[in-house]
């Protein structure tokens, strides 16, 4: 016999989602079982159907984050000029953790001991870094950026983290001043890695 039908996707995606807010607005100790399902309105029953455990539910926690900054870098578009590309890469990322800030605190500052993250999940979320370190060495083979790749895409990811971090603590003004600032600093940055800035 499958699982009642309306244990569905759906409700994976609401669970996950009362889970990361009760984790942002009270902290790790309010986040049971009991407590998830109740925010949902639904019986502990379905988070063991459809993710096994609390840990479960904290693994996906995490894979879906990540794989929402996936989705988000995936939709920036690709142009003739590679540092176009690579700050849109960054938009893109900041867009990701102001949609969806309690799973971007949770992937970020791991504010809860108990996810017991395998290899495959590890490489899960390795894989978005690895899209900026391509975007970056694509720049250094173009002639446009000098450097290591991953120092530099290391570099860039501190800086839009950030900035981030910051926009969704409410602290860089506006949603629209906060992306102003990071494209000023994205530019600022790219252009002080620049062969340009080096020749100088």
């Amino acid at each position: 016999m499958g699982r009642p039908r309306e244990y569905d996707d759906a409700l994976r995606l609401q669970l996950i989602e009362a889970a990361a807010r009760l984790l942002a607005d009270e902290g790790p100790h309010a986040l049971t079982t009991r407590r998830v399902a109740a925010e949902v309105g639904t019986s502990t029953t379905a988070i063991y159907t459809l993710l096994g455990s609390k840990e479960g539910l904290l693994r996906a926690m995490y894979r879906e984050g990540f794989q929402r900054l996936s989705d988000h870098l995936a939709a920036a578009p690709q142009g003739p000029d590679p540092i176009e590309d690579l700050q849109r890469l960054g938009l893109e990322y900041h867009a990701m953790g102001m949609e969806s800030p309690n799973l971007y605190r949770l992937m970020f500052d791991r504010v809860i001991h108990e996810i017991a993250l395998n290899d495959e999940d590890a490489a899960f979320g390795l894989a978005t870094l690895q899209v900026l370190v391509d975007a970056v060495q694509r720049c250094i083979d173009e002639g446009r950026l000098k450097g290591d790749a991953l120092n530099l895409a290391l570099e860039l990811w501190s800086m839009n983290h950030g900035v981030t971090s910051l926009a969704i603590a409410g602290m860089l003004g506006s949603p629209e001043e906060a992306v102003a600032r990071l494209r000023h600093l994205s530019t600022a940055t790219t252009e002080g890695m620049s062969v340009a800035a080096f020749a100088t």
